[in-house]
């Protein structure tokens, strides 16, 4: 049938059951409406609305922030800037002499080493902060695999140690600050999070199962402290300029660190491109806006098929790029 045919065909039926093409018409003038409308909150919360102000939190009041992972990449950026921002900074790292240096914050620090941790360390750190007014909590460590590798493959080690940091580590710290958070009424809880949580890693398995159950306990955890005053946000995250992501050249899907914990920090209480995942919040343009396509088309099956395609090329190249370094030593 030609195209003249086909509209024949639809004119006649139109004419024939007006009532059944006005609700098909409207519905589709519906899920139209419905699309812009979403599309239109995103641009609007991703590039020109402003998330809650820090100062809700204590900023510049003698409040503390407590951050985790912050030896470098986006952690390091996270205690910068909320050490610029007015924050005293609770490090468990040591990088506090040199918030000290450039801002005249208050530091402390607790070295713990969350891939064996031990429960001396934890009270450790509930004595540290015991008598401190904690406004936040960044949970940022974190570990993924040294590169692509199916799960099959993947050492008992490799296993335990990405849940012991992504997962435990996690959990027990925000156990520890929590009670502090809710006392004062107030809090900011920022759980640093991956695309590979919504969109499943072919040969990064145990690292996307442990980034998805960060993100459903973010969900369910910022529901229970929805009446407190405490904020809990599930920091959707794509690449970053870091060590962990072996990307060294920023682009505009790939920021450098400061500018993404800028875009963090900006939009606070913001979805941005997580629009209708409460509790969730993709901030940095780019990754907004990726996240709100995959939303709206799906083609998760496809999307996972070419990540596959993606890290079999990853993990050849890491292969022959180690047995080079043994050849030459």
């Amino acid at each position: 049938m030609n195209v003249l045919g086909v509209l024949k065909v639809c004119t006649i039926s139109v004419t024939q059951y007006p009532l059944i093409a006005l609700s098909l018409g409207a519905l589709g003038g519906l899920s139209l409406a419905s699309f812009l409308f979403s599309a239109l909150r995103v641009l609007l919360q991703t590039f020109v609305l402003r998330g809650i102000s820090l100062k809700t939190y204590g900023a510049k009041k003698g409040v503390w922030a407590v951050v985790t992972g912050a030896t470098d990449g986006i952690g390091r950026e996270f205690a910068n800037q909320l050490a610029k921002a007015g924050f005293n900074v609770v490090l468990l790292n040591t990088v506090g002499s040199e918030i000290e240096a450039k801002y005249g914050n208050q530091t402390k620090i607790h070295a713990i080493d969350f891939s064996a941790p031990d429960e001396k360390a934890y009270e450790g750190l509930a004595s540290l902060i015991s008598g401190l007014e904690i406004g936040v909590l960044v949970n940022n460590v974190g570990r993924s695999h040294d590169f692509p590798v199916y799960f099959q493959d993947t050492t008992l080690e490799a296993i335990q140690d990405i849940i012991e940091i992504n997962v435990k580590a996690t959990l027990r710290v925000t156990s520890i600050i929590l009670p502090s958070l809710v006392a004062r009424k107030s809090g900011l809880i920022l759980n640093i999070g991956s695309f590979a949580a919504a969109v499943p890693s072919p040969m990064l398995a145990t690292y996307a199962g442990a980034k998805a159950f960060l993100a459903t306990w973010s969900q369910a955890l910022g529901e229970e402290l929805r009446s407190t005053g405490v904020l809990v946000q599930h920091v959707n995250t794509f690449w970053v300029v870091s060590a962990m992501s072996k990307i060294r050249k920023p682009s505009a899907l790939t920021p450098l660190p400061s500018t993404y914990v800028r875009a963090v920090l900006s939009r606070i209480g913001l979805p941005c491109g997580a629009l209708g995942s409460p509790y969730y919040t993709t901030p940095y343009w780019a990754h907004s806006l990726v996240d709100f396509v995959l939303r709206q088309v799906g083609l998760m099956g496809i999307y996972m098929r070419v990540t596959h395609g993606m890290h079999k090329d990853l993990r050849a190249r890491a292969l022959k790029k180690l047995a080079r370094e043994a050849k030459s030593q």
